[in-house]
């Protein structure tokens, strides 16, 4: 049995590798049963179990873990292991880090509908949000389009600028900014990655043409941006089912009657899928992408890293 810590599973997923991963995996069958979820300090502490397998090749299962207050203490907010197994002989075929794998999967898959759903002419990143995601964000995007800036925005500033620091790092023209309407009106492509338990984006501060990846909100009491905003745009999710269910922003809109279930336009398989482009149907089109994350994402980043071993 192989063990791949960070920097294994980082070297493995390059964004542009793991993008096209994810492009073509998810256009082959994967069986995957939705998430278990509990909460075991009665609050908005969370821990995830996410199987997932393709019959007579591979299967993994994923234990991840979401402590909204982790960031207060300099710890990540997510933290995570991975467990590859084959499903020839049932025999554990690799331990990863899940945080590093669930990072980057969750960036590349967002990553991956900006390319399809952003402004062909999109130059322009604002990332909301300084905790682990942020620099992912980043770079995943920076990785399917050609931006010439990304802007940082987080409650605390220390914060936003150290993230925008370090995309400087990685070779991005990065700033921290603190006005966040401001921001928005000067973004062609959006990325939300918080732990807000309230809607902090309002549908006003969203111009035409805006591209909105919503990564934070996984549960259906959460949201980062208005529900009413949902009905300004065309709506697209990582995987239905999953978004119907737990997605805070879609779910609180189909409640309060803003959009109807089959608004939502497509899934990420459905984005990735060969022949169908653009999605988007006007370049003065708001979209809209939801994501709380899927099992088979996790096997397919994880797949990608098994090979990468021959």
């Amino acid at each position: 049995m192989r063990m791949f810590d960070q920097a294994a599973v980082a070297q493995a997923l390059p964004y542009p590798v793991l993008v096209e991963a994810l492009a073509q995996g998810l256009q082959t069958p994967i069986e995957s049963p939705l998430r278990t979820h509990f909460e075991p300090n009665h609050d908005d502490s969370t821990v995830l179990i996410m199987p997932a397998w393709r019959p007579q090749q591979q299967a993994g299962v994923k234990l991840v873990s979401f402590w909204p207050g982790n960031g207060a203490k300099g710890l990540s907010t997510i933290a995570g292991v991975y467990v590859l197994l084959s499903c020839v002989d049932g025999q554990p075929l690799a331990v990863m880090d899940g945080t590093e794998l669930t990072q980057r999967r969750t960036a590349a898959a967002a990553a991956l509908a900006a390319r399809h759903l952003a402004r062909p002419d999109s130059r322009s990143l604002a990332v909301l949000g300084t905790g682990s995601l942020a620099v992912p964000m980043a770079l995943a995007h920076a990785s399917v389009l050609p931006l010439e800036c990304v802007r940082v925005w987080g409650r605390d500033t220390h914060k936003a600028a150290s993230a925008a620091a370090a995309m400087r790092a990685h070779g991005l023209q990065a700033e921290a900014m603190t006005d966040l309407p401001a921001l928005l009106a000067a973004s062609d492509v959006v990325c939300a990655a918080t732990a807000a338990a309230q809607p902090f984006i309002r549908t006003e501060w969203i111009r035409p043409g805006t591209h909105l990846g919503l990564v934070g909100a996984f549960t259906p009491r959460m949201a980062e941006a208005e529900p009413s905003l949902m009905a300004r745009a065309e709506v697209y999710a990582d995987l239905r089912a999953a978004v119907l269910e737990k997605g805070g922003e879609v779910f609180q809109a189909i409640a309060q009657g803003h959009i109807q279930a089959s608004d939502i336009r497509a899934e990420l398989a459905d984005l990735a899928a060969p022949g169908r482009d653009p999605w988007r149907t006007q370049a003065d089109t708001i979209t809209v992408f939801k994501s709380v994350g899927f099992a088979a994402l996790d096997l397919i980043a994880a797949e990608q890293v098994w090979r990468s071993v021959g």
